[in-house]
């Protein structure tokens, strides 16, 4: 790659592409005209390398892809020393790539070209500040899940046991304690019975082990939950464990400049398929699905107790949709709730502050 460092006034973006072992920077101006590449280790050393690497050009911008996932510790470290960073989504920087010469072929350094090239091109990229509350609440939520899967397939390892040994084997909603009294009734009679009898009593001590983890995981959350100040519990809904996940999903609310652009985050947008006279709209697999899931389990709440939400959900089927059809319009409705109440808790912190708090940027500090 050429190295031409004549023109240093000119604003330079420094995208980088991100790995578990490494960072490929490079250096992209305004004419979207890649200047120089490096790769680095991911490391104290490769830090400062990059460092230096930017402070050739005297008005750099940072742009990353995947800046809250896998480039999630240089945008820390990028944050901590007084420096913004454009979040640049994986997707998009995957079709700039394809879009531009060399046939989309990929490599490190292309990528991270791509990276730039999005970063000035593209609008609405939000300036990322990475909340140390909201990472440690998204690493508890995350562990709390795969707890649970945890628990799921030991318990099924369980059932399939208990079928060689229990005529018709346990019933569904297995919990440790059931499971134990009725492997007190077993009378191992053969080596295949008290082989399969000691697997199911080591299943069971799994379970209750993995039990004890969720419950303090549980815990932890409800705790973070309080401690972030959201009032999300307050809507008919959603507890303790949902709001956890939405808040830590979610981030800054101001990194969405709208209500719509929150409910396409969420996939809960219709997505408009009209083609000549005929004006349609299809259901959206796109966004985030486990907030999808959040809202699909606030709008189950909703439809079975006495709230608006039933009233609303009742008129769209009076007026002939369907159960799904009703219960999509509902979540649409409830995703601009939550952003709603999202952006109060944020204005309620920011007074709360007496030093403010960093915002989202809506357009790309690459592109001014």
């Amino acid at each position: 790659m050429t190295q031409e460092l004549n023109n240093c006034t000119t604003p330079v973006v420094i995208a980088i592409d991100p790995h578990k072992v490494s960072w490929t920077a490079a250096a992209v101006d305004a004419s979207l005209r890649p200047l120089a590449t490096l790769r680095v280790p991911v490391s104290d050393d490769g830090y400062r390398r990059l460092r230096r690497f930017a402070g050739r050009w005297s008005d750099t911008g940072w742009a990353i892809e995947g800046a809250t996932g896998l480039g999630a510790p240089l945008t820390r470290r990028l944050n901590a020393d007084g420096m913004d960073v454009v979040d640049v989504p994986a997707k998009l920087a995957a079709r700039v790539r394809l879009l531009s010469t060399g046939h989309g072929r990929k490599s490190d350094d292309a990528d991270a070209v791509s990276v730039g090239v999005a970063a000035w091109t593209a609008q609405g990229l939000e300036t990322t500040r990475m909340d140390a509350a909201v990472i440690a609440l998204r690493a508890i939520v995350e562990h709390r899940g795969d707890l649970v899967k945890t628990r799921t397939q030991t318990v099924n390892r369980l059932h399939v046991v208990l079928t060689h040994l229990i005529a018709a084997g346990a019933p569904r909603g297995l919990t440790a304690d059931q499971a134990a009294n009725m492997l007190c009734r077993v009378r191992p009679r053969d080596i295949a019975d008290r082989t399969l009898r000691g697997l199911a009593v080591d299943l069971v001590a799994e379970v209750r082990q993995l039990d004890r983890r969720i419950s303090k995981a549980t815990s932890d959350i409800e705790s973070a939950v309080t401690e972030s100040g959201s009032s999300l519990t307050e809507l008919c809904g959603i507890g303790n464990l949902t709001a956890g996940k939405i808040v830590a999903r979610v981030g800054s609310i101001h990194r969405f400049r709208s209500a719509a652009a929150f409910a396409s985050y969420t996939g809960t947008a219709p997505i408009e398929a009209s083609s000549g006279d005929v004006v349609r709209h299809r259901l959206s697999r796109a966004g985030d699905r486990q907030l999808n899931c959040c809202l699909h389990i606030m709008a189950i709440t909703q439809i079975s107790r006495d709230t608006p939400g039933r009233a609303y959900y009742q008129r769209k089927r009076k007026a002939g949709k369907s159960h799904r059809e009703a219960l999509r319009c509902l979540k649409r409705k409830l995703s601009d709730v939550v952003y709603r109440q999202l952006l109060r808790d944020a204005a309620t912190a920011l007074a709360a502050d007496p030093g403010g708090q960093s915002g989202a940027a809506l357009m790309s500090c690459a592109a001014g």
